[in-house]
């Protein structure tokens, strides 16, 4: 690795490279991605620069005292196996300091990751299909109003290992994307956010109390868009959520490891129908 090689901090306009990095890569990524990512945690995005290029890139996006999640790990194809990523996860798990870190990793990379501190605990299924619309949508699912917020932060904790409400709040409120919840005597049984993608569109969080509660809120998604492209990344610990993707005729297309640094966080993991996104958790 050349010594001239050092780590720094990205602002907004590197983010914004990372993601059209990982479009490269085939991630598919959502439009609004690069701004909805950094308000999760301004400071938390790095990259590695070797003679003022930028030649990996990765994040480590700090929630609260005790959980940061790391993602959107990238390499330059011309740079890879020299180093320059190792450094920078380094760098990474140094800013994270002593709080649990989770991480979505590439199942081919898993031993890899064992070797820093990370233990795989289940998979994360990516699954691609064509949107239908349904013949009823439910009249429980309704748009996320301002006034849901303080019912959604609660429910989305239950779901998620801290709150993370920058994020959140940027991200139900991202342009070209809808987001919904589930509403019985007036309290929140689920909620769901659709986002335009440069493939399609990607659904996640999907988080609910039942399958049924799940299917009524992924159906209504899907109403405006039918024929179109439509993403869902389901936890396979969820039988039921796994089942909502195949009876759909979805096709799994690949997977991740999800890895904690300090054990699996206690969660209401049969809540957790589709995850928010593979870089941010």
């Amino acid at each position: 690795m050349a010594g001239g090689y050092h780590i720094e901090t990205m602002d907004a306009a590197d983010v914004a490279t990372a993601i059209a990095w990982a479009a490269r890569e085939g991630w598919n990524p959502g439009l609004n991605d690069a701004e909805t990512f950094f308000a999760a945690d301004p400071t938390g995005f790095f990259k590695g620069v070797l003679d003022g290029d930028i030649v990996a890139t990765g994040s480590a996006v700090i929630y609260d005292d005790s959980f940061a999640f790391c993602g959107l790990y990238i390499v330059a194809p011309d740079r890879r196996g020299q180093g320059y990523g190792l450094a920078l996860t380094k760098a990474r798990l140094a800013y994270a300091g002593d709080r649990n870190v989770g991480i979505d990793g590439v199942l081919e990379n898993v031993r890899l990751y064992e070797r820093i501190g990370y233990v795989p605990y289940y998979e994360n299924c990516r699954f691609e299909g064509r949107a239908v619309a349904p013949v009823v949508v439910s009249n429980h699912v309704v748009p996320i109003q301002a006034s849901d917020w303080d019912q959604i932060r609660a429910y989305d904790r239950q779901c998620f290992p801290a709150h993370r409400d920058a994020f959140l709040k940027a991200w139900l409120g991202q342009g070209d994307a809808r987001a919904v919840c589930y509403v019985e005597d007036g309290l929140v049984r689920g909620y769901a956010v659709r986002r335009r993608c440069q493939m399609g569109h990607k659904v996640g969080p999907l988080f609910a109390d039942n399958r049924d509660i799940a299917e009524a809120l992924f159906d209504a998604l899907q109403a405006d868009i039918a024929g179109e492209a439509i993403i869902l990344d389901t936890p396979e610990n969820n039988a039921d959520a796994v089942a909502i993707a195949t009876t759909r005729g979805m096709t799994k297309v690949f997977a991740t490891a999800r890895m904690y640094q300090k054990g699996l966080p206690p969660l209401a993991y049969d809540k957790i129908f589709g995850i928010t996104s593979f870089e941010l958790g």
